[in-house]
């Protein structure tokens, strides 16, 4: 890294050089914050996955299920930058620990619930749950390995969220079609169940060292890159969930696929995920600009095609391929920017602040795609993705970092 990523807390200084444990990195605990990850994601977007038969089951329209995603989101937003600072007397490990049994219990809640309401209940824990869980990932990654393998942490760690990309959509969708979407809720807790008993393995004791503070978030709201990045979460994250909340129903009604191929078309999403997250890990190492900028304009790229020629199975297919390359990147250069590049000294504040707005984007995204969706159609929804995201894409190449990434 270019810049050293030191946090000095009560008269306590911890070296980033090494992991706090001083025997080495700890993969293990890694490679555990990559399936927390990829649980969380998963439960967060199971219910667009299963839409359709979820709205048919509790007598609800699709944008009602679309709220769900809200309804987490809000939470995961108030959740983000002040968990760590409730938490603050507490050993790490025991807020992750925390957060897993959080996600385990909102999808047995999901999987039993007969309305809409308790449906909206169980969102609210995995709101929790996301938004404690994603304020000190980032922090914790700085704290389990030394500070020249941190980027290969980082892509580990959000490996999850694009495995969970491949996974979770199509089989989510087939699973529901089978065995109903409850099943898919509770196959979606046994992942849960298996990550909490690794990370009770594999998690090194992590004392409270340099964590966040509302003043230290305060301070990092100031910060002009931090305000710029924000805005660029906003528009990209909006503009992806606006659209892709609903991109079942725009399968279903325009390409008119039958539910085998919409698993396959959500697995292309997912597997280009995969390459898009290897993809910005690489951008982020040579051009943070580029990890930046370059996701959003792909997204924006896809949305339109899918708008022009969505009447194409092929065409389809190759656009949400494209569109899940993208936000498979999408992750790894943000955060890069955010929590490592702009303020490395107050990470946990900072991946606060980062998980807050996204959160709020999803929120925003999955109102006003619902909205558009119920009122105008889900063409309407494709159309705002592509206008945010060209704005998030412009905004980072106008006011974006000047700085290349460096690699060490």
């Amino acid at each position: 890294m270019t810049e050293s990523a030191t946090g000095f807390m009560d008269g306590v200084l911890h070296d980033p050089e090494q992991p706090d444990q001083r025997s080495g990195p700890a993969w293990g605990a890694v490679i555990s914050l990559a399936l927390g990850t990829f649980g969380l994601v998963t439960a967060e977007f199971l219910p667009a996955s299963v839409l359709t038969p979820l709205a048919h089951d509790l007598s609800i329209t699709e944008g009602a299920v679309g709220q769900a995603l809200t309804t987490t989101a809000i939470v995961g937003a108030i959740s983000a930058p002040t968990m760590a600072v409730i938490t603050r007397p507490l050993d790490r490990r025991i807020v992750i620990w925390a957060m897993t049994l959080l996600l385990i219990l909102s999808n047995v809640l999901s999987a039993v619930a007969g309305s809409l309401p308790v449906l909206l209940a169980a969102r609210v824990v995995l709101g929790i749950a996301l938004g404690g869980f994603w304020s000190i990932s980032a922090a914790l990654a700085m704290r389990l390995v030394p500070s020249h393998l941190l980027r290969r942490a980082m892509s580990i760690i959000l490996t999850g969220v694009t495995c969970a990309t491949v996974c979770s959509a199509p089989i989510g969708a087939y699973v529901g079609d089978i065995w109903g979407w409850r099943t898919a809720f509770m196959i979606a807790a046994v992942v849960g169940a298996v990550t909490l008993v690794v990370q009770l393995i594999t998690i090194p004791r992590l004392p409270p060292i340099g964590v966040a503070s509302f003043r230290s978030l305060l301070d990092v709201a100031k910060n002009p890159m931090i305000k710029v990045a924000m805005l660029v979460v906003l528009l990209v994250a909006s503009g992806h969930f606006a659209g892709f909340t609903y991109i079942r129903a725009f399968l279903e009604k325009f390409p008119a696929l039958d539910i085998e191929t919409i698993s396959l078309v959500l697995l292309a999403f997912g597997i280009g995920g995969f390459f898009g997250n290897l993809a910005g890990g690489f951008l982020a190492e040579h051009s943070l600009k580029a990890a930046a900028a370059l996701p959003p304009l792909l997204i924006a790229m896809a949305t339109v095609s899918l708008l022009t020629l969505g009447a194409s199975a092929w065409a389809t297919a190759i656009a949400v391929t494209v569109w899940g390359f993208a936000f498979g990147a999408v992750p790894v250069g943000l955060q890069t920017w955010m929590v490592l590049h702009a303020a490395p000294e107050q990470a946990e504040s900072a991946g606060g602040l980062m998980a807050a707005t996204f959160q709020v984007a999803i929120a925003a995204g999955a109102i006003f795609g619902g909205l558009l969706m119920d009122n105008a159609g889900v063409t309407s929804s494709l159309a705002y993705s592509a206008v945010a995201s060209f704005l998030a894409a412009l905004i980072v190449f106008l006011l974006g970092p000047k700085r290349e990434a460096q690699t060490t």
